[in-house]
């Protein structure tokens, strides 16, 4: 009996940001990365749409390099001073968390891309979703991830 095996693509829109997870590397484009981390930071409740230059520089240098040093803008100071409710275990932590959702945006954009997903709008929601062309209509489920408006950015 054969069994059937597809290799899997990594995702690549640039060289400027590298995540690897396992055998997945994904490359992005500096404006690829920029609006997948800024939308991560909105996804779970920290900022808001809209973040100044300044703003996303010092959430970028987070999402990379695991903390700020240096604060450039008010955003920056923010997470230095809430470090302690943001941080968290490593599993947990608002890094992990921003970092897992480019990784998984990117991962389900690769998905379509090669045919094994599609993008549907759920009408009852109001909001896309992704369902398996070869399993019928019904949407797949995402994880649910945490949120921190606790702690959130008002800037």
């Amino acid at each position: 009996m054969e069994r059937k095996t597809t290799r899997r693509e990594n995702y690549e829109s640039g060289t400027d940001y590298v995540l690897e997870y396992g055998d997945l590397r994904f490359a992005f484009n500096e404006r690829d990365f920029s609006q997948r981390v800024e939308q991560a930071a909105v996804r779970l409740g920290f900022a808001t749409p809209g973040l100044s230059a300044a703003e996303l520089h010092d959430l970028l240098h987070l999402a990379v390099s695991g903390e700020i040093e240096e604060p450039s803008s008010e955003l920056g100071v923010h997470i230095v001073n809430h470090w302690e409710d943001l941080s968290g275990p490593s599993n947990q932590g608002f890094v992990h968390w921003i970092r897992r959702l480019v990784f998984r945006g990117a991962w389900l954009d690769q998905r379509v891309k090669e045919g094994e997903l599609d993008i549907v709008f759920d009408e009852r929601k109001q909001s896309f979703g992704y369902i398996q062309p070869e399993r019928g209509p019904e949407m797949i489920e995402l994880a649910r991830e945490p949120s921190w408006r606790r702690v959130a950015y008002r800037g």
